[in-house]
């Protein structure tokens, strides 16, 4: 039945001539809501609507005066806005995300006195990283700041629960206290009636796992009382650059925190009871909080089950252990979600990141490996970053999670041809060999045994300025240039796995880093024997002596160098002959026997005076030194030194600085303790020039002597605490040890005084620099 609102609204549209539809198009009312008013189907109009109606009659004032008084005694009082409490339960299990809690945190006590716009954070990060829970956590711990409700919207931009949610479809007016009749026109009227709504009301709105900064922004309030919370797999740099969001970025749990979850999942008592294997079941989920929580749901239902058995799941079977038949809590299907969006160039290089060597991977290495420009490549690498698929660090570095990595992979093998999967690791692997290749002839140009040709490339080699630049390159890439090596070893390309090796022994002897040039030749030696190239097997062989001989394995060491002198022989190779020469009459001289030692460095003198190379003859010379500094003959070996001086000076300064160091010794030895100090600074400028650690430490446990014979214990001490603490790095322990006892011998003299009535002379008997050891750069 008509009330007498709808019967007034009637009688003078149809005096004024209009239909319901000339009315609405006059007014802005929906017809939908004036057929309402006038039927009497529609309660308690807006009496903003009402007003509109007044006007659009273009009524005379005594007929407008009427019906507004109509109009105001039908309508009721506004009632109070509803108060939506939208927000789903609170996380079981949350733990750990203390910094980013604090992110989120520390503006929201000024913000709504800012007077700017609403505080919006975007929580970025891949899937299943804990940004829901995160957003959750700290919005449950943070009600009482929202009086006015919480609002909560699912936008699925990543779900298996098909397209993203379109903004107008979700908008919460109803929540808001609007009728549903009212909800009528195009998105921006939506829009624009929801920032209405939400004006000056101090509300949380969580806008959760969006695809797109246009699918979030008509959901942005317009006053500053309001905060917003976005989740996104997706930096969404847009809402940063034009609404001043901030970003809080989320990685994976640190390990306290991982253990926290499976705690609250497993309890305390079963993680002790297998401390060792939840150890391993955190990292062999690299700490990825959805991977632990499909584990730990697996294990909690299976209670009588060791720990351990999972990890060993994990272990064979990788990235398929954590898949399960609900897509939301399977890590291989919620991973899945990311590439969706995702071009297909971008999905490719995706693809073959996974299978490249290394933990990460620099910027050039990635344009040979997925065959683009260097700028299309980052291009494309920012993309998969703004995707949360990858992180950028230092130096135009990239990282993939382990788990990512996996799941790159398995992509790359299920979409790419083997052909062109291939293609791409060869692509890399020679980038690899020949920068390194480049790198290791900048830091020693004639590297014994280094000699032969590689295979020639299309390859753009990293340019390399200095000898300082190529150090610098080894050290950032050393770990990525080993795992190459294993892929090349893996792959059968056995030229590369020796050349690497080679590439990187200089690195090695410098770095003093002896375990992983032992792997590196050990590897090189199973290649040297499939290539079959006996100078291969010659330098392989070669090698491997001075690694041990470096380590202190007499045994091998020997064996080795007798194997390569005897394939050098065999194939009437002089100079890799003279070059295993020099090495055995190192490895006899350590061991003591001089005379032995002493027959190995003439052979070799005399072979490099008859080929020639003043660099090779040189060696020869400070080999021989050494010999006769172990038979205390100094004259002779102080001959010796001055002859390799005049071959090398300013042209080689490593072997230069072994000279020095030489003589340093002899001055020493000889009662010219300040001339010995000369020598031995000489030789650390020349060993720093070099960045050469391994040689820098044996210099500064020399130069500790001629400073001790001169009462100079300060000075001593400071010498050897340098060297003891680049011993530690290199892990040479007997170093260490001796180093050790001479700086107990030195307190045990001085006490606390610099000097001491007691304090040693020359002669006295603290542990000296005796001649046990050769060191030769080459």
């Amino acid at each position: 039945m008509q009330d007498e609102t709808g019967l007034a609204v009637r009688r003078l549209r149809l005096r004024a001539g209009l239909t319901q539809e000339g009315l609405a198009e006059r007014s802005g009312v929906s017809v939908r809501t004036i057929r309402g008013i006038e039927t009497g189907t529609r309660r308690n109009p807006q009496l903003a609507s009402l007003v509109q109606l007044a006007d659009a009659l273009e009524l005379s004032p005594g007929d407008r005066d009427d019906l507004l008084v109509v109009l105001s005694a039908a309508t009721p009082p506004a009632a109070a806005p509803p108060v939506p409490r939208q927000l789903p339960a609170v996380p079981r299990g949350f733990a750990g995300r203390a910094g980013e809690l604090a992110a989120l945190e520390e503006p929201a006590e000024t913000v709504v006195d800012s007077g700017r716009g609403a505080l919006i954070t975007v929580i970025g990060g891949a899937g299943g990283i804990g940004k829901t829970w995160l957003a959750l956590r700290w919005a449950h711990d943070h009600l009482d700041r929202f009086p006015d409700g919480q609002l909560f919207v699912d936008l699925r931009g990543f779900s298996p629960n098909g397209d993203p949610v379109d903004p107008p479809a979700v908008v919460r007016l109803t929540a808001l206290g609007v009728d549903p009749a009212e909800l009528i026109g195009g998105p921006d009227e939506l829009a624009a009636l929801y920032r209405s709504r939400v004006a000056g009301r101090r509300m949380l709105i969580v806008l959760d796992n969006a695809a797109t900064a246009d699918q979030v922004a008509p959901l942005l309030p317009g006053t500053a009382a309001c905060t917003v919370l976005i989740t996104s797999r997706r930096i969404l740099s847009a809402l940063l650059h034009r609404y001043g969001a901030r970003h809080v970025r989320l990685g994976v749990l640190a390990e306290d925190d991982a253990r926290t979850l499976l705690a609250h999942r497993l309890g305390r008592e079963r993680l002790t009871a297998e401390p060792e294997a939840t150890t391993a079941l955190i990292r062999s989920c690299g700490n990825y909080p959805l991977a632990l929580s499909v584990v730990a749901s697996r294990a909690q239902i299976s209670s009588d089950i060791p720990i351990g058995e999972f990890v060993a799941e994990l272990r064979e079977v990788g990235l398929d252990a954590l898949d399960d038949a609900d897509p939301t809590v399977s890590l291989p299907d919620v991973l899945s979600w990311s590439l969706h969006s995702l071009t297909v160039e971008q999905r490719r290089v995706f693809a073959l990141l996974g299978i490249a060597p290394g933990a990460d991977i620099a910027l050039p290495a990635v344009a040979h490996l997925v065959d683009l420009s260097r700028a299309r490549a980052r291009k494309i690498l920012r993309q998969l970053e703004d995707a949360s698929l990858l992180t950028r660090r230092a130096r135009d570095r990239y990282l993939l999670h382990d788990l990512v990595r996996s799941y790159a992979a398995a992509t790359a093998e299920r979409e790419i041809p083997q052909e062109a999967r291939e293609a791409a690791v060869r692509r890399v692997l020679d980038f690899y060999l020949h920068t390194a290749h480049a790198a290791g002839r900048l830091l020693e140009p004639d590297v014994p045994l280094l000699r032969r040709g590689l295979p020639t490339t299309a390859v753009e080699v990293w340019k390399l300025s200095d000898a300082a630049a190529a150090m610098d390159w080894l050290n950032v890439e050393h770990r990525t240039l080993m795992a190459a090596q294993h892929t090349a070893a893996i792959l059968g390309r056995h030229h590369t796995v020796w050349a690497l090796a080679a590439a990187l022994s200089t690195f090695h002897l410098r770095s003093g880093d002896h375990q992983h040039e032992l792997a590196a030749w050990r590897a090189a030696l199973d290649a040297a024997d499939q290539l079959g190239d006996p100078a291969v097997r010659s330098g392989v062989h070669w090698h491997l002596g001075r690694v041990y001989n470096q380590m202190r394995g007499h045994d091998e060491a020997v064996h080795h160098f007798h194997v390569a002198l005897d394939l050098a022989e065999e194939h009437g190779n002089l100079t890799d002959q003279g070059h295993v020469h020099l090495q055995l009459s190192r490895e006899w001289n350590g061991w003591g026997d001089s005379r032995r030692g002493l027959e190995h460095a003439t052979r070799a003198l005399a072979l490099f005076r008859t080929i020639g190379p003043p660099l090779l003859e040189a060696s020869a010379h400070i080999v021989a030194c050494w010999c006769h500094l172990l038979l205390e003959d100094y004259d002779t070996a102080r001959t010796h030194c001055r002859h390799a001086l005049r071959l090398i000076e300013n042209v080689h300064p490593e072997l230069e600085g072994v000279a020095h160091d030489r003589l340093g010794y002899i001055a020493h030895h000889t009662g010219h303790h300040r001339q010995a100090i000369e020598h031995y600074q000489r030789a650390l400028t020349l060993f720093r020039g070099l960045d050469h650690s391994y040689e820098i430490a044996n210099t500064f446990d020399n130069l500790g002597h001629p400073h001790t014979a001169l009462g100079q214990y300060d000075h001593a001490r400071a010498a050897w605490q340098q060297a003891l603490q680049l011993y530690q790095g290199q892990h040479r322990n007997l170093d260490v040890q001796r180093v050790r006892q001479q700086l107990d011998a030195l307190h045990h003299f001085t006490g606390e005084r610099a000097c001491s009535p007691s304090a040693p002379s020359a002669d006295t008997p603290l542990p000296a620099n005796g001649p046990t050891r050769d060191r030769i750069g080459g």
